[in-house]
């Protein structure tokens, strides 16, 4: 799967643009605030329906126009096209697959993206949330109940801290009964998700690092030595009391560890974002594998946070990956030696506007 053709109208600086991209490696080069990133926060609002740039997404749409517009056409390996789009003002979103309107959910098993950016290093040493994203968008591409367990389970949560919140103690055993329902469902597919990522990995860690004892440590947000419902049942006083859910897969979280203790203490800050990297183009590698929707990668600012040596390791890399991807750099030399690429375009933008080379 490849994105063919590519117009965008009234992101950022972009007022117009039309493209036609490469199904296996684009560069797109341009002077910083020329718009490269807008481009690429386009191709990620057309899989995400929202920016990576921002939570307002009123702040993506250029300054003159009252909307914003991607679409594409979109080519699977068995040649077929399907065409999708986007349509964002202030107020509405408006999604369309092959003319037919859709949910935000639709548009992202359409179009799998994955962001490499320089907030993704944040993946180590961040918040856990940062990292339980990271796993549910994993889980979301290759289970489709996922989304519904998942959502199914947050409602509940809601629920039960706003009772907590008020104290209604009455109606809270009704929602343990959909958290104890959906929550073991929840923490059984990411565990499940982590043993077939695992060994993928390691493989590409040790591609980058040279390092084969890294490992992917799963923490499911509670004792799981106990049974969820004790876990409830014995913490209702405390949450009672701070007026909210301290244990569940909300509270979920991963831990990447070198020789059994924490990465992020024993890496430099180079071989941390490398691990970072392995561990996202894992993700990438395992969905390519089990499902039909290759996966859009999506890196901005590449000569910025790699040296030259591992800029070429992964653009070796990525030609051998079997998926669309695109990456920007101020300059072409920023990319590294092109040289072991197969096949290959180059896009420049200057003041929004984007011409191929």
């Amino acid at each position: 799967m490849a994105l063919v053709k590519l117009d965008v109208f009234g992101v950022r600086n972009i007022q117009s643009a039309s493209i036609t991209l490469s199904p296996q490696i684009n560069l797109i080069t341009g002077a910083n605030a020329s718009g490269k990133s807008s481009l690429l926060e386009a191709i990620f609002i057309l899989g995400r329906a929202r920016s990576f740039r921002t939570t307002h997404i009123k702040q993506v749409i250029a300054f003159d126009q009252p909307q914003l517009i991607v679409s594409a056409q979109n080519r699977f390996n068995n040649g077929s096209i399907s065409h999708i789009g986007i349509q964002i003002d202030n107020k509405n979103c408006e999604i369309r697959i092959d003319q037919e309107s859709k949910h935000k959910a639709d548009l992202a098993y359409a179009l799998p993206i994955q962001l490499i950016h320089p907030k993704s290093y944040r993946l180590i040493d961040g918040a856990p949330q940062l990292r339980r994203e990271f796993l549910d968008w994993g889980i979301f591409n290759q289970s489709p109940r996922f989304l519904t367990d998942w959502r199914k389970f947050n409602k509940a949560l809601q629920q039960r801290n706003a009772l907590l919140k008020t104290r209604q103690t009455s109606q809270i055993p009704a929602w343990d009964k959909e958290l104890l329902e959906y929550g073991p469902l929840l923490n059984q597919s990411r565990i499940c998700y982590l043993e077939l990522l695992q060994a993928v990995f390691v493989e590409i860690a040790a591609y980058f690092l040279d390092e084969t004892d890294i490992q992917l440590r799963f923490n499911s947000g509670w004792d799981d030595s106990k049974d969820y419902s004790q876990i409830l049942q014995t913490e209702l006083d405390k949450d009672l009391r701070f007026g909210f859910t301290h244990s569940g897969p909300h509270r979920a979280d991963l831990q990447l560890l070198l020789n059994n203790k924490p990465a992020k203490d024993y890496l430099s800050r180079g071989q941390q974002k490398l691990l970072v990297l392995a561990l996202l183009l894992a993700q990438v590698k395992l969905l390519n594998l089990t499902t039909q929707n290759a996966c859009c990668i999506l890196i901005d600012d590449l000569s910025a946070e790699l040296d030259t040596l591992n800029r070429l390791k992964l653009l070796k890399y990525l030609s051998l990956l079997d998926c669309q991807v695109l990456l920007t750099a101020t300059e072409l030399n920023g990319f590294g030696d092109l040289s072991s690429l197969p096949q290959y375009k180059v896009f420049h933008v200057e003041h929004g506007r984007v011409s191929e080379l």
